[in-house]
């Protein structure tokens, strides 16, 4: 059976971006909740802060780390297999991604190492807004890099001159149509995927009575931004659904599961989307609530996927299901935040072990959540590469052979399992030190910088016998 290059490109770049997203999301939520710690601290004088922020660049170093190694291999496979498509779209994504190293990459790399190394060696002042750039750097990096991704799916101010892409406005470029949207909706993303992960694991310290008072403040810091976060994701998702309708009303076709445009639709809880017969089959439904979510109206009119040739149409079945978990997850975080917000009097939130132990469990919930709407999202633009002007198959490296792209596959895979085990070993190896290790390791550095310059004089007075 001959190897398809299409195919292969396709999941080892799916592949690549899932494994490096889940990093991202995680760090970008995480840089500003250090630099809140790191605020508290310098306002309050609360040794606490700091014993909570300390423990927390421990993590955030570890995923950091992880995040920039799996990211540098996506720039690469634009000149490996998307060759094509990288050269008609440089002379716009050539400055994006210039800029983000730029504005971006040069900021948290330059802060990064006053925030990891330099407490005790800085006036605190200077730490915290050291950890205040580097949360800047994570955001104006998700900028620029939505930003680019938006274009491929609402192109504007974007001319095409003989097989090249040209920038008529920068402006307009760079805030599409759906920029705003997918901006906003990525980044309230990234503090609930921080804040779900914070409240497990200081509920799993809670459980074990480790460092109590730091723990329980995390924990109820972390549970408010679940309840308000949470539903402001369901409106903001909303507002980005409306949008998607307005300009790729195939994707939300797929979404929907929805064949013929019509009106008055159902809402899927449940189907089997059959491509080849162009229908659904057990579907489970609720009469026009579909037409409501998406217009506003319950008689509102939803396109269908016919619309389209079966050709132009995206993986059905993929898009329909990635988008439930995507919705089913972002339910369970507002249900968590409820919850939390109902056992707050007296904190019974402290003492409700299946509460504790559903956030343990939740604290992936963000991740799943992410994952499902990356896919709905580069999967329910295809076939395009760019929507409705250059498709995967004009993008793709003429020269490609399926070997030379299952070999990549199979090696980006070996790697990244790598290191994705190393991470997540010494990941676990902080959450179980804790507080306490990440502390007492500060404590014997602090001890070592007060012996140095009475080991340097007695080396000179032993040099100077």
């Amino acid at each position: 059976m001959e190897l398809d290059p299409l195919i292969l490109s396709r999941i080892q770049f799916a592949f690549v971006v899932c494994f490096h997203a889940i990093f991202p999301v995680f760090t970008i939520g995480l840089a500003s909740f250090v630099a809140v710690l790191e605020a508290l601290s310098l306002k309050t004088g609360n040794p606490v802060w700091q014993r909570l922020s300390k423990f927390w660049i421990q993590v955030f170093a570890v995923v950091f780390g992880m995040g920039v190694v799996s990211g540098i291999v996506m720039s690469f496979q634009f000149g490996t297999n998307w060759s094509n498509f990288s050269y008609a779209t440089a002379n716009f994504l050539g400055p994006i991604l210039s800029y983000e190293v730029i504005t971006a990459f040069f900021l948290e790399a330059g802060f990064l190492g006053v925030l990891l190394f330099g407490r005790d060696k800085v006036p605190q002042g200077v730490h915290f807004f050291a950890a205040l750039m580097v949360a800047v750097g994570t955001f104006i990096s998700s900028f620029w890099i939505l930003a680019a991704n938006s274009a491929l799916h609402t192109p504007d101010g974007l001319v095409m001159r003989d097989g090249l892409y040209y920038v008529s406005s920068w402006s307009d470029a760079i805030f599409n149509p759906s920029f705003g949207y997918r901006f906003l909706h990525m980044g309230v993303a990234s503090f609930l995927t921080a804040s779900f992960v914070v409240a497990g694991v200081t509920a799993w310290f809670v459980m074990q009575k480790r460092e109590m008072e730091a723990n329980k403040k995390a924990l109820s810091i972390a549970l408010w931004l679940i309840l308000i976060l949470a539903p402001a994701q369901v409106v903001i998702g909303d507002f980005h659904g409306l949008n998607t309708l307005e300009h790729q009303p195939t994707k939300v076709a797929a979404m929907e599961g929805n064949w013929e445009t019509s009106t008055g639709v159902p809402l899927l809880l449940f189907a089997w989307p059959d491509q080849e017969a162009q229908e659904n089959h057990f579907e489970i439904k609720i009469p026009k609530l579909a037409s409501f979510i998406l217009t506003h109206d319950w008689d509102g009119e939803v396109p269908g996927l016919k619309e389209v040739a079966p050709e132009e149409q995206p993986p059905v079945f993929i898009v329909f299901w990635a988008f439930r978990v995507m919705v089913g997850m972002g339910m369970l975080m507002v249900l968590f935040g409820l919850a939390g917000l109902l056992l707050r009097r007296k904190q019974r939130y402290l003492e409700c072990k299946p509460f504790l132990n559903g956030l343990r469990v939740m604290s992936l919930s963000p991740f799943i959540a992410v994952l499902a709407g990356w896919i709905v999202t580069e999967t329910g633009r295809a076939p395009w590469l760019i929507y409705e002007q250059m498709t995967h198959a004009q993008g793709l490296t003429p020269s490609l052979t399926g070997g030379m792209a299952l070999f990549t596959l199979i090696g980006y895979i070996l790697v990244y399992a790598m290191v994705f085990s190393a991470g997540v070993f010494y990941l676990m190896t902080v959450f179980r030190g804790g507080l306490e290790t990440a502390n007492t390791n500060h404590l014997d550095s602090a001890r070592e910088k007060a012996q140095r310059p009475m080991s340097a004089a007695n080396a000179n007075l032993e040099g100077g016998l």
